[in-house]
């Protein structure tokens, strides 16, 4: 065991920020991409992988559905992090100094009527933990940076004012991963994951829904993506209420296996408090 869970992006990122709710004693291990936080799983070199797949402003994270399949780990347990928005500076300097602040693409809008009202410019950066890093080495006179407080108490930086977001509500989803199946029951709610291929055969889909719906299982996502570069070969991905030993989840899955190809569970993990 390492004891170390992986993420994407800089120390100081919201995955970094979810890794550190989920798990506090592990030692986070900061990666470049996705699939090298899935590689260091695999190679041992992390014992967990933390992943997002879906922000409640800008929906699913591109390339992660397609992912998670391939990855051969295991879902087991899922973080909500709400995305507060922090502009920091270096020591010592002031809200009216900040004449230009450099963040991710993503975060720079979420913050446009903070910027505005300050007269504040912007200039995108590749990874916004990844700039309080930058600015804390050059020491930029003037320059700013968007990003969660946790990059700031890394990088030495002061907080020059707090949640500047436009939206209270915007809140991102990660699914912890881990080489390891648990099925286990570990709480009185708990979520499963899977994804299936329907038959090649009409209102395939409608059918294979059914069964949920009459079985009253509560289905909370439904996501469709091509696989294989192909139009007609299509890939669904779920998440839904119970366990799968629940009789009525059981029932559903039995009639979902007569209108697909396969389906397979990417796990059965706690529903997280912050879901309801």
């Amino acid at each position: 065991m390492t004891n170390r869970i992986a993420f994407q992006g800089a120390l100081g990122a919201y995955s970094h920020e979810a890794c550190a709710l989920a798990r506090p004693d592990m030692e986070p291990l900061p990666c470049a991409t996705f699939e090298e936080v899935i590689d260091a799983v695999r190679e041992g070199r992390a014992d967990l992988a933390m992943l997002p797949v879906e922000n409640s402003t800008y929906g699913r994270v591109a390339d992660i559905h397609r992912l998670l399949p391939e990855s051969g780990l295991h879902i087991i347990d899922e973080v909500f992090v709400r995305v507060r928005i922090a502009l920091m500076g270096l020591p010592g300097s002031k809200l009216s100094d900040i004449k230009k602040v450099r963040a991710h693409l993503v975060l720079i809008p979420q913050a446009k009527t903070f910027l505005k009202t300050h007269g504040i410019e912007s200039e995108a950066a590749a990874d916004s933990a990844g700039a309080a890093e930058e600015l804390a080495q050059n020491r930029t006179a003037g320059e700013g940076v968007l990003a969660s407080e946790i990059a700031a108490r890394i990088h030495g930086l002061d907080v020059l004012a707090q949640n500047i977001e436009d939206n209270a509500h915007n809140t991102t989803r990660f699914l912890l991963m881990s080489p390891t199946e648990d099925h286990s029951r570990r709480s009185d709610r708990m979520m499963t994951t899977f994804i299936f291929q329907v038959r090649n055969i009409p209102a395939a889909l409608y059918k294979a829904m059914g069964g949920f719906a009459t079985n009253s299982v509560n289905m909370t996502k439904l996501e469709s993506y091509m696989v294989g570069g192909s139009f007609t070969a299509t890939q669904f991905y779920a998440d839904i209420e119970g366990h799968p030993e629940d009789p009525n989840v059981q029932l559903a899955l039995e009639e979902l296996d007569y209108f697909t190809h396969e389906h397979s569970i990417l796990g059965v993990y706690p529903a997280s408090a912050d879901r309801y």
